[in-house]
């Protein structure tokens, strides 16, 4: 795709977060079931429902664009999910596995932030003032569910998996 305009690159891109949140739609009841702290387990289960909405607002976005959602892969997700599916495959304390799924989450949480950051900015620019109201939203929710995880890696997961060495 020749990228022409800044509304060119802002559907692009808002295409790349579709694809991403998607990707996140199949990972997040695996990484659910991997945790064995019930606040972790709980924190994913509640993202999954959150990730829902993210979906939501990017199709009722590209709605009022006129545009299709699919067509790219957000080979970004792709990255961070492969991380965190090798996480869940290790073989160790469950403690110290949960502390490696809380940042392998957060590293997927801070790659969201940084692209709803910068599509929002654009919507803003563009005069895209209900897509821009939508994306701090999500936006709001990411970085509320990064702050959660750190919370729970800071008050318990990573307390208990430091006590075990």
């Amino acid at each position: 795709m020749k990228l022409e305009s800044l509304e060119t690159l802002y559907v692009e891109e808002l295409r790349d977060i579709y694809n991403a949140e998607n990707q996140l739609l199949k990972a997040l009841p695996k990484m659910a079931k991997a945790a064995s702290s019930p606040e972790l387990k709980q924190a994913f289960e509640d993202h999954l429902e959150q990730t829902e909405e993210h979906v939501a607002r990017l199709d009722e976005i590209f709605g009022k664009l006129d545009k299709k959602p699919t067509g790219k892969t957000c080979q970004a997700m792709k990255g961070l999910i492969e991380e965190g599916s090798e996480m869940m495959n290790h073989d160790g304390e469950e403690v110290v596995l949960d502390a490696g799924l809380i940042a392998a989450a957060q590293k997927v949480e801070h790659y969201e932030m940084a692209s709803y950051g910068t599509v929002r900015t654009w919507a803003e620019m563009l005069g895209e003032d209900d897509a821009a109201e939508l994306l701090q939203q999500t936006l709001d929710d990411e970085g509320e569910t990064d702050k959660r995880l750190t919370e729970l890696a800071e008050e318990i997961v990573n307390v208990e998996a430091a006590a075990g060495d």
